[in-house]
């Protein structure tokens, strides 16, 4: 069965990722047999349900590994399949990982971490969330193929280096995982001279506007799940601005005032 690819391609933000879930959808839809995704990123997860979940025939799912996931993986399958919660019965989508190591003299960063898996073999639709415990290590979700493939080579005397590291990988479930606090959904209001990226997420984040103005420059904040690398890019109400580790702020309003200043309504998660 094909669905209609340059309708549904049209104005994408992710048109690369988009066609290869339309792919899916297409062998779902063929075959009646749910399929799971590879791990793909929140605007991807949100434009996928706005362009593929408006189809009647087709019913998309999510499941990151916890409540709060960044990255999951999407389940599709026909709706009148009565199959909604898995692709193949007793089977798990997602493993957790725990990578453990002495970085009290070279920390590192969740970029190394990925980087390290890359270098391990590691695709980036087998990686979900991943979260830095201090000098201790990380955990991870991934797909439990690539848990699998990173045991193994463990197992057969391949080292898995981060930075100067060499890291332990333990194979945990989900549930076992030590998650990332995110703090409760927050009303914020601010006034600022300006409607400026680094002045309202300084406000919403409760960091100095030096320190986002560098966290900016370093493509750490993201607009609309868009990395944005200059920090007098103007906001507007409705827009969202992610910062890793930090959560999520919704600029709700945004109202002139009588000193010529900007008053806006923000929500944090």
């Amino acid at each position: 069965m094909s669905l209609p690819r340059a309708s549904l391609l049209e104005g994408s933000r992710q048109p690369h990722e988009l066609e290869a879930l339309i792919q899916l959808a297409e062998q779902v839809l063929r075959t009646w047999q749910p399929l799971w995704s590879p791990f793909v990123t929140a605007a991807v997860r949100e434009e996928a349900a706005e362009r593929l979940g408006c189809l009647s025939e087709l019913s998309l799912g999510a499941d990151g590994g916890w409540p709060q996931a960044e990255r999951c993986r999407l389940l599709l399958s026909r709706s009148d399949a009565g199959i909604a919660a898995e692709a193949d019965p007793g089977s798990t989508p997602i493993a957790g990982l725990e990578l453990s190591g002495n970085f009290l003299f070279d920390a590192a960063s969740p970029a190394d971490f990925r980087e390290a898996l890359a270098n391990a073999g590691a695709d980036p639709g087998e990686l979900g969330d991943l979260w830095v415990r201090g000098d201790r290590g990380a955990q991870l979700l991934a797909t439990p193929g690539l848990a699998a493939r990173l045991l193994q080579a463990q197992a057969t005397g391949a080292p898995l280096l981060v930075r100067t590291v060499e890291v332990r990988i333990e194979g945990l479930t989900p549930d076992r995982l030590q998650f990332p606090s995110r703090p409760l959904p927050r009303r914020l209001s601010s006034v600022e001279a300006s409607c400026r990226l680094d002045a309202v997420a300084s406000a919403g984040f409760g960091l100095s506007r030096n320190r986002m103005g560098e966290l900016i420059r370093s493509g750490a904040v993201r607009v609309n799940w868009t990395a944005v690398t200059s920090p007098s890019r103007e906001l507007v109400a409705g827009e969202r601005i992610q910062l890793e580790g930090r959560g999520e702020l919704t600029i709700e309003t945004v109202e002139a005032t009588k000193r010529q200043r900007w008053r806006l309504q923000m929500t944090r998660r």
